[in-house]
């Protein structure tokens, strides 16, 4: 094998480890946020259960459940790799949104896709964006 065809099958093998790792971090990040978003969401369904919470307090409380889970998997995923967070984050955000729609769906035997949906989407997108560019670099100073 010639100098040249090492050095390109070498570049592509190393692309391809940084794919790997970037697809794994993601898969990881997502399954992250959503274990723990399972579990608050748990939690606080006790704690509206044996308490007088009003309604208006669930909504919110749900919204920092997803962003911290999404934090949470953004912070796991930049263990594994601590680059391209903007992209990485995105897509933790959007996966994670995914997955709980599809798990709270067929926990709660209804599926209604409505304009809630997508603009949660959107949101968790974004937040996963923000989230992966925080965690990549509390991750890389943490080196």
């Amino acid at each position: 094998m010639k100098k040249s065809q090492v050095k390109t099958k070498t570049k592509r093998e190393f692309k391809l480890k940084k794919l790997n790792d970037f697809g794994l971090g993601v898969i990881k990040g997502s399954l992250w946020a959503v274990s723990i978003s399972l579990i608050a969401i748990l939690l606080f369904a006790v704690i509206i259960r044996f308490t007088n919470l009003s309604d208006s307090f669930i909504m919110p409380i749900n919204q920092v459940i997803k962003i911290f889970s999404i934090l949470i998997g953004c912070l796991m995923a930049a263990k594994l790799n601590p680059q391209k967070g903007l992209k990485m984050g995105f897509f933790i955000g959007l996966i994670y949104s995914v997955l709980a729609y599809l798990i709270f769906s067929i926990l709660s035997t209804s599926f209604s896709f409505s304009m809630t949906t997508i603009i949660d989407l959107v949101f968790a997108s974004l937040i996963g964006a923000i989230c992966g560019v925080f965690a990549v670099n509390v991750a890389n100073k943490n080196k």
